[in-house]
This record gives structure tokens, C-alpha cells and sequence, in this order.
């Protein structure tokens, strides 16, 4: 009996340790993986505008939120010289300049990932005149692009020329993703749509052109300018118009063909919008030679020829030629058709005002959002000043920009308050800003979060305690131990019924 005992409780404490240590291994094979990172991806966008070309280099973690990547900008590098659309002549020196941003580049990128990395070039207003003008030559110095990128390491994606309403909606969407109302982390780390969080509108002020883009408040379908964005699996419908020619530096190209146009003289010309004491020589190809002043252009047109601007410092009169440059009277009086006879719904909410709004707000020394009335005093006070006295007020001394500050402000201000029709109220609902944390509020992030709708997410890399191989032939182990204990048990609770019917016939039969 003892003997049949002790094989008993071996086998019974044998099949409660193959239990609890199948439990065990399963629970710590599952509670204890590591979920690794697949790691960082990375996206390069040339973002080639009308006056410079300036290269963005983004990263992201490979596995996306709804469809989305994460995408934060981590290095910007301006490329040296002018934008691409001046290579027009001579295609064949643009790839020069931008070796340098480019083995800047190469260095903040592992090279292991070179290979996988994209790079894509977006040309805006400046190419889309060039093309306009001469689509020979547009080709010629797109072809130029190409053929530099594809000698590089990277994954080249193409050199395109974008439209003026994707331009304002990539901006848009810049400007959403990073003041964060497309996405932010709840309590537990992981990213959600902000509740009830409201959209921004964009205002982009380029060299070439001007975009607006926000959701209005009445139906989008009034306004054939409406896109539809899918965003983080959400939808939205984005009024946008870009105003080609309404870019700063084809602004003041019109306004300086229209003095010489209303002036006596073809060599002396005043220019309320100079500071006082200022003079510069500029040749008529620099601001008739434009597709933007081609209706402004004199008869006796010598590209060569060269005009004299004295600056006279002028606030009252140089608002008064500002004027000139937008035609309010095409959409007879019409509310929702501020200028240029183009419709528009009536602007909603905030807005982030970037590139050319901020450095000229940034020039009056004004940031942030501020009241009308501020703003006009400042341009005001700016706009008397003479030639000397700039050289003192301003953060940063540039001479072709510094000429130009007292009018850019007065185009900012008639293109805001008479062509968007902000006033007074919805004025200081305008943020002047450059940039949100270390990335540039400008189209090309937009652009690059759009795309990453189309990278394919990287599964999640799981790392097990155990290998699965060990894993495996660790359960079938204790799984056939604990059978085996079982079966045993049974066949000892099977010989202990029949021994004891035995005896118990036995017992039966002893005679008396």
C-alpha cells in the first residue's frame, strides 16, 4: 500500500508543477515582450520658391497613427542664391549651389537609411510664372533638378511644380499639425483627435504669390475653391485661393512700373514707399521683365535701360499707390467678393500668418497678434523715416529688404484688411508667427505629411523572453509531462479499485 502511495504523490506533484509552469511560461512570454520600434523613417522636401530654395529634413516614427505619420521637421538649410526659376537662362549652374545643404543633409541622415529616404521638390509661384512665360525653359531647369538628384544617395521622388491651391492647403495643414489640433497625447501616451479643438486659418505670403486657406463657416459647396483633406481618418473641407502676382516681390515689381508709368521722366522716378534719401539704380528687366507687369510695360521698352528710384518716405502717398495694385471695384460691391472679382467666404476664427507676414510684422517690430490700430501707428512711424535712421531700428540690416519693409507693410495692410476684409474685430484674431517649436510654419511639412498618407506603416518588431523555438518545445514538454502524470494517476486509481473489489470477494468466500 505504501508502495503504491509514493508513485501517487510523485505523479500528483508532478502534474501541479507542469500546470502551474505551463501557466507561468505563457504569462511571462506575454506580459514580459518588448515591443521595439522599427525606428525612424526620413523625408527631404526642397521647398524651390520664387526668391530661394530652402531644403527640410523630416523624420518619423516607422509605424503611423491612422494612416498618418508623426512627422517632426529636424534640420533646414537654405540653399545659396536665388530661387530656381532664375537659372532660366542657364539651367546647368543651379546644381552647384546645392551641394552644400545637401552633404549637410547626408550627415544628419544614417547612412544605412539614404537609400529609403525620399526626396521630393515642390516649386511654387515662381515656376508657375516661368512656365507661363516660357515652358521650354521651366522644363529645361526642372530636368536640371532631376538630374542632380539622381546621382545623389536618396530615393528621388520627382521635381514638380506645384499649384497655388495645394500650396495653401499643405500650408493649412502645417500650421494645424503643429499648433496640435489634428492629433495629441491623452494621459496614456497615445495620440487622439483633440476633443472639440478648432482649425486655424493659413495666411502664406510668398514672393510670387499670396494663399488663404480656412474652413468657413457657411456650406464649402457655395465656393468652387473648396478641397476636400483626409487627415488622421478624419475629413475636411478646406477653402483655399492662391493670388498669383500678389507674392511681396511681384507686388512691388507692379508698384514700381506703375510710378514709372504715372512719372514725366523714364530716369528720375519718386517712390513714396523708399525711406527718404534712399536712391538705387534698377534696369527695366528687373521689374517690367516680370509676366506680372507685362500690361504695365512702356512702349519704349529697353530691358537695359536704367531708372533711378529716389525714396520721398511718404506714408499717406504710399498707401495711396498700394491701392493701386488691387482692383476692388470688379466685384461691385459684392460681400463676399472682396477683390480681383474672386469669392470668397467670410474669414472665421484664428489665423497664423507666416513667411513674408512675419519678417515684415517682425521689421516694425511688432509680434505675436496685436490691434489694428498698433499696427498702423507702427507702420506709420516706420514709413517716415529716413534712409539714415533704418539702418538703427531694424534687428537685421539688408539693403534690398530694408528699402522695401514700408511698402510690404502697406500691401500686408490693404491686402488683410481690404482684400480679406479683416477689421478691426477679427485683426488681433491673426498670430504672426515663424515657426511652432523647432519646425518652420511653411507648405512643405503639409506637403510631406501628405505624402506619408501613402507610406505603408512598418509593423511593430516584438521581442519575446523566450525564443519561439524554446517557447514551443518548452510547453510540448511540460504538456506531454503533465498527460503523462495524468494517465498514470488514472492507471494507479484503476489498480487500487480493482484490488480492493478483489478483496472484498475474498472477503466474501472465507468459510465460517
Amino acid at each position: 500500500r505504501m508502495l503504491t502511495r509514493t508513485p501517487s504523490v510523485v505523479a500528483q506533484v508532478f502534474l501541479l508543477l507542469s500546470i502551474v509552469l505551463v501557466i507561468a511560461i505563457a504569462v511571462i512570454q506575454i506580459n514580459q515582450q518588448q515591443v521595439l520600434s522599427p525606428g525612424l523613417k526620413y523625408g527631404i522636401v526642397l521647398d524651390a520658391g520664387s526668391s530661394r530654395t530652402t531644403v527640410y529634413v523630416y523624420e518619423w516614427p516607422a509605424e503611423k497613427e491612422n494612416d498618418t505619420g508623426v512627422v517632426s521637421q529636424t534640420f533646414k538649410c537654405n540653399v545659396k542664391g536665388p530661387g530656381i526659376s532664375s537659372y532660366e537662362g542657364n539651367p546647368g549652374a543651379l546644381a552647384k549651389p546645392f551641394d552644400d545643404c545637401l552633404n549637410k543633409v547626408k550627415e544628419r541622415i544614417p547612412v544605412h537609411l539614404h537609400k529609403t529616404t525620399s526626396v521630393y521638390l515642390g516649386a511654387t509661384a515662381g515656376m508657375r510664372l516661368l512656365r507661363l512665360q516660357n515652358e521650354t525653359a521651366a522644363n529645361e531647369v526642372l530636368a536640371s533638378v532631376q538630374n542632380y538628384f539622381r546621382a545623389q544617395p536618396f530615393e528621388f521622388r520627382g521635381a514638380q511644380i506645384i499649384t497655388g491651391p495645394e500650396e495653401g492647403v499643405y500650408g493649412w495643414i502645417t500650421a494645424n499639425y503643429l499648433m496640435g489640433n489634428f492629433l495629441e497625447r491623452n494621459l496614456w501616451r497615445t495620440w487622439v483627435r483633440p476633443y472639440r479643438k478648432q482649425t486655424m486659418g493659413a495666411l502664406d505670403l510668398g514672393g510670387a504669390s499670396t494663399q488663404i486657406s480656412f474652413i468657413p463657416e457657411d456650406s464649402p459647396e457655395n465656393f468652387n475653391s473648396t478641397l476636400q483633406v483626409k487627415l488622421y481618418g478624419y475629413n475636411y473641407n478646406v477653402y483655399t485661393h492662391s493670388f498669383q502676382c500678389y507674392g511681396r516681390d511681384e507686388a512691388e515689381k507692379r508698384l514700381l512700373a506703375l510710378l514709372l508709368q504715372k512719372s514725366n521722366t523714364s530716369s528720375n522716378v519718386d517712390n513714396p514707399c523708399y525711406p527718404q534719401n534712399y536712391n538705387t539704380e534698377l534696369t527695366m528687366k528687373y521689374f517690367s521683365g516680370s509676366l506680372c507687369t507685362q500690361s504695365l510695360r512702356p512702349a519704349n521698352y529697353y530691358p537695359n535701360q536704367l531708372v533711378n528710384f529716389r525714396g520721398t518716405g511718404d506714408p499717406g502717398l504710399c498707401q495711396e499707390m498700394v491701392s493701386l495694385l488691387f482692383n476692388f471695384t470688379a466685384c461691385r460691391d459684392r460681400e463676399d467678393c472682396p477683390f480681383n472679382g474672386i469669392h470668397q467666404p467670410k474669414v472665421k476664427g484664428n489665423f497664423v500668418a507666416f513667411s513674408g507676414f512675419y519678417y515684415t510684422i517682425n521689421a516694425l517690430n511688432l509680434s505675436g497678434h496685436f490691434s489694428l490700430a498698433d499696427f498702423n501707428s507702427s507702420m506709420w512711424f516706420f514709413c517716415s523715416q529716413s534712409w539714415a535712421q533704418l539702418q538703427f531700428m531694424l534687428p537685421k540690416f539688408e539693403e534690398m529688404y530694408a528699402r522695401s519693409y514700408c511698402f510690404s507693410a502697406n500691401f500686408i495692410y490693404y491686402l488683410l484688411a481690404h482684400g480679406y476684409n479683416f477689421d478691426a474685430e477679427t485683426w488681433p484674431q491673426i498670430h504672426f508667427q515663424k515657426e511652432v517649436g523647432n519646425s518652420s510654419i511653411a507648405w512643405s511639412l503639409g506637403y510631406m505629411l501628405s505624402l506619408t498618407n501613402m507610406i505603408p506603416a512598418e509593423g511593430k518588431l516584438i521581442q519575446l523572453p523566450l525564443k519561439p523555438s524554446l517557447f514551443a518545445g518548452l510547453l510540448v514538454f511540460l504538456t506531454a509531462t503533465a498527460l503523462l502524470c495524468l494517465l498514470f494517476l488514472v492507471y494507479l486509481y484503476i489498480v487500487s479499485r480493482n484490488r480492493k473489489n478483489i478483496s472484498r470477494v475474498e472477503h466474501v468466500f472465507i468459510p465460517e
